[in-house]
């Protein structure tokens, strides 16, 4: 961890053991929920990547994985509420169940736009895996089956979450300072 980067924090949420208790329930849900189904793990990137490898090792059902990544936010903390596809699914989904991992859901404007647009693609069920679910910044309501847990509303960073493209290896989930992202 780069020197000054817990210092940016002004409180810990969520230590690597409550985050992996948190993953590992998930997985188990998930395994029960798709078993004998055929389906597709997409990432959203860049801020699902830690989640989504630890939640793969928990699944214990053979799947396909992909990524997308999108943009709504640019660099900073709002939503810009227009969603970039910068890299779309290198696989089809036709006939196939798929589930979203995503590290946090806030406005739930960019969840829509892919739940649609995997839809478009022909996707048969498009389910959604949220590490947080911040629904105080809902502006699109999303369908989340499965929650690892309600957060306020701060903004958090830390495992795979950043504020520009920092603290993304982070081990833990913490609720940054102010000052940090209000430059």
């Amino acid at each position: 961890m780069a020197k000054g980067q817990t210092q940016d924090f002004k409180e810990i949420l969520f230590t690597p053991a409550e985050i992996s208790d948190m993953v590992s329930e998930l997985g188990r849900k998930i395994t029960d929920d798709f078993s004998g189904k055929e389906f597709v793990v997409i990432g959203l990137l860049k801020g699902s990547v830690m989640f989504m490898a630890d939640l793969l090792r928990e699944i214990k059902l053979p799947c396909e994985i992909d990524f997308m990544a999108v943009s709504s936010y640019g660099k900073g903390t709002e939503t810009l509420g227009r969603v970039n596809i910068l890299k779309d699914i290198s696989n089809s989904v036709l006939g196939k169940d798929v589930l979203i991992v995503e590290d946090i859901v806030d406005s739930g404007v960019t969840l829509s736009f892919i739940i649609k647009h995997l839809k478009n693609k022909g996707a048969k069920k498009v389910s959604v895996c949220t590490l947080l679910n911040k629904t105080a910044r809902r502006k699109k309501q999303v369908d989340v089956q499965y929650v690892g847990v309600d957060v306020q509303d701060e903004f958090v960073a830390g495992y795979g979450m950043d504020y520009a493209e920092n603290y993304r290896n982070i081990p833990f989930i913490g609720v940054l300072k102010e000052e940090i992202y209000q430059k």
